[in-house]
């Protein structure tokens, strides 16, 4: 009698964890970006969530929640319900910056989240308005330092804000920056010629420099794109590499119940996997990589780090 009691005690402790994995999903998922509508987080978030909708027959719902370097997504995930539904499909912004950036960090990355897979690297290209008499880096560094401060450069992400300043302190130049919430809402003013460079995104900049409304000098990776093979990479245009990339991860809220990260995870991994999906997203400069939840732990542990001297080496002051 006391074995049966002891087999129906364990059976009721482990029976609503493992209804829980069965039944799940059994409600739309949200994945919750740092940029608005159009930005490379959106494309790249609707990519995945429309092949994880196939595999797991729940809609993903992408949630926009734009500014504060990141702050307000990751805010967002840190404050939802452990429990499979909400993950943020996050950039460097939110993951590796916002925790730098500020004297007061919103979050501690690595006790408030849950890893699940590192999702890729993105293509940025520094990209400039036809107006200004640059046709390289070089030339463009010329001019940069002949008039000091008569280049607007876009910031609508921290990868543009770090990236533009580690290029012009490396340089000895001196260029204004002006802030958007994300990229998309500069595109105008860039087009328009009243700001006049962006380290941008293919997703962005792409369609625009081949029409020739603006002009790429360089792709920030360390060797060309397939997307504007003619464009240099940055070393070859005499540049240092950057010690910081732009790229994007996947987390939950801390407290995830392990079923669940291991079924997100492999769930993932097989998104990113496929053909289909990596065409997808390589026609926006991205490149797509998963990894265990173990290995992504660990890599945005060494980003806290990495990014922290970036900021510190371009001159970006806390807030």
């Amino acid at each position: 009698m006391q074995k049966l009691f002891a087999v129906l005690i364990a059976s009721v402790l482990i029976l609503p964890s493992a209804l829980h994995a069965q039944t799940y999903p059994s409600r739309p998922i949200r994945f919750v970006i740092s940029f608005g509508p159009g930005s490379a987080s959106d494309a790249l978030a609707r990519i995945a969530g429309h092949e994880l909708y196939q595999s797991l027959g729940q809609p993903v719902v992408v949630v926009p929640k734009p500014g504060a370097d990141g702050a307000i997504s990751g805010l967002e995930v840190k404050r939802a319900a452990a429990d499979g539904y909400t993950f943020l499909f996050g950039s460097n912004s939110a993951l590796a910056v916002v925790t730098n950036m500020r004297k007061e960090p919103p979050y501690d990355v690595l006790k408030d989240f849950t890893p699940i897979t590192y999702i890729g690297d993105n293509t940025f290209f520094i990209v400039i308005h036809p107006s200004v008499p640059a046709k390289t880096l070089a030339e463009l560094i010329a001019h940069a330092k002949a008039k000091p401060n008569a280049i607007n450069y876009v910031v609508g992400n921290t990868y543009a804000l770090v990236s533009t300043a580690l290029f012009a302190a490396n340089n000895g130049i001196q260029m204004h920056a002006v802030s958007y919430k994300s990229e998309p809402d500069a595109i105008a003013d860039l087009l328009s010629g009243r700001v006049h460079l962006l380290n941008g995104t293919a997703t962005n900049v792409l369609a625009h420099v081949k029409d020739g409304r603006l002009r790429a000098l360089a792709t920030t990776l360390p060797e060309r794109s397939p997307l504007l093979p003619d464009v240099p990479s940055f070393q070859e245009a005499g540049q240092p590499k950057f010690p910081i990339g732009p790229w994007f991860a996947m987390v939950a809220p801390a407290g995830l119940p392990l079923e669940l990260v291991t079924r997100m995870n492999k769930e993932m991994v097989a998104v990113l996997g496929k053909p289909s999906v990596k065409e997808a997203m390589l026609k926006h400069g991205f490149m797509p990589k998963s990894s265990t939840p173990e290995a992504l732990a660990a890599y945005l542990k060494e980003q806290h780090t990495i990014w922290k001297g970036a900021l510190k080496t371009a001159g970006v002051e806390q807030q």
